[in-house]
């Protein structure tokens, strides 16, 4: 009995990593470590490679890349800005919040000031309204060694976020 269902968990897996395969914004590096480790390459959006992302200026270890260029005003320091967000802890791939979840709206925040963890305040500068923006920020530069328990953040979690800017005020 349990080989049927060890297959029917793995079949549950592929069919989750197949949809998000054909999402590139919501496709965390874990998922995508998964989709090149076992050779399910049948999307070319799936094969990222942390070649591709660059230091997030003012920080030490976080990461970024767009995904969507954007052409609207752009994040500056001071500036209010409202995104959408979904983050995910990338050692268990497993989503903490998402501003598109239902009941959930776009999160504003003040930009450069340090009203969200580093990785985030420093790898939004410069995002252009109509933006989106995967960052991957060290636990150093997110929720540390105490991890963030009551959102499912694992001490020295890893977190990587799908940022797209709607509005810069």
């Amino acid at each position: 009995m349990a080989v049927p269902a060890a297959r029917a968990a793995r079949a549950e897996r592929r069919s989750y990593l197949w949809k998000d395969s054909h999402n590139a914004a919501r496709l965390s590096l874990h998922a995508i470590a998964q989709l090149n480790s076992r050779r399910w390459r049948t999307h070319p959006t799936a094969q990222v490679t942390m070649a591709e992302m660059t230091p997030a200026p003012g920080c030490n270890g976080t990461t970024m890349r767009t995904i969507t260029p954007g052409s609207g005003k752009e994040i500056t320091k001071g500036s209010t800005a409202t995104v959408h967000a979904t983050g995910v802890v990338k050692e268990s791939g497993q989503k903490f919040w998402s501003t598109k979840d239902p009941g959930q709206e776009p999160f504003t925040y003040q930009a450069g000031v340090g009203g969200v963890i580093k990785g985030w305040d420093q790898g939004c500068l410069g995002m252009k309204v109509g933006e989106a923006r995967e960052l991957i920020i060290p636990a150093h530069e997110g929720y540390g060694a105490s991890g963030f328990p009551a959102w499912g953040i694992p001490p020295g979690g890893t977190l990587n976020f799908t940022l797209e800017c709607l509005k810069v005020e």
